[in-house]
């Protein structure tokens, strides 16, 4: 949220189109929710806050998702839109192994969440020989030191999520018992 919320400010986007993965291609999800709990989970976290707007672009398609197959279908919907595809530093540094790293980059500007200059250089260099390259927008991040596996694995081992998630998620999480297994009763 934190990461969607910068990009929109510092990028001055119209607004940011949050979309939940239907099926990951690459790694299974631990303890996946499974995809309408994901939607859910998004639609309560940025609900209401009129600069997001939720898709259920890959809850919707079958099979897994492909980040360019998503941006392809969003061009041709929104023809007349500049597209921005967020990312963390680490995902862009991998770019280059996922599934049509130039067609994705033809398609959106990569907005890169980086903290330091080290981290902007070494995106640089990762992606340096694709086509399109040159489309990357770095924004900064404040540090934080959550993630949604560190969600998981306090609700898993019974910890609270108050404050670290929004409220409405953190009872979401609590009414359908997501991320519970292996927790003693």
């Amino acid at each position: 949220m934190i990461c969607a919320q910068e990009a929109h400010w510092q990028l001055q986007l119209a607004r940011v189109l949050v979309v939940p993965t239907g099926e990951a291609p690459h790694k299974a999800i631990e303890q996946d929710p499974g995809r309408e709990a994901r939607h859910e989970l998004c639609r309560l976290a940025f609900g209401g806050d009129e600069r997001f707007e939720l898709s259920r672009l890959e809850i919707d398609r079958p099979g897994p998702s492909y980040t360019v197959d998503t941006l392809r279908e969003l061009r041709e919907r929104r023809e007349d839109d500049e597209l921005f595809f967020i990312v963390g530093g680490d995902e862009a540094r991998s770019l280059a192994d996922w599934r049509e790293p130039e067609q994705l980059l033809s398609l959106a500007t990569l907005a890169v969440a980086a903290r330091d200059r080290d981290r902007r250089e070494q995106v640089g260099a990762a992606i340096a020989g694709l086509s399109g390259s040159e489309r990357v927008r770095f924004f900064t991040m404040p540090p934080i030191g959550i993630s949604s596996t560190i969600v998981r694995e306090r609700v898993a081992a019974g910890r609270p999520i108050r404050y670290i998630v929004p409220e409405a998620v953190a009872e979401y999480i609590e009414s359908a018992a997501l991320y519970r297994q292996g927790v003693a009763a």
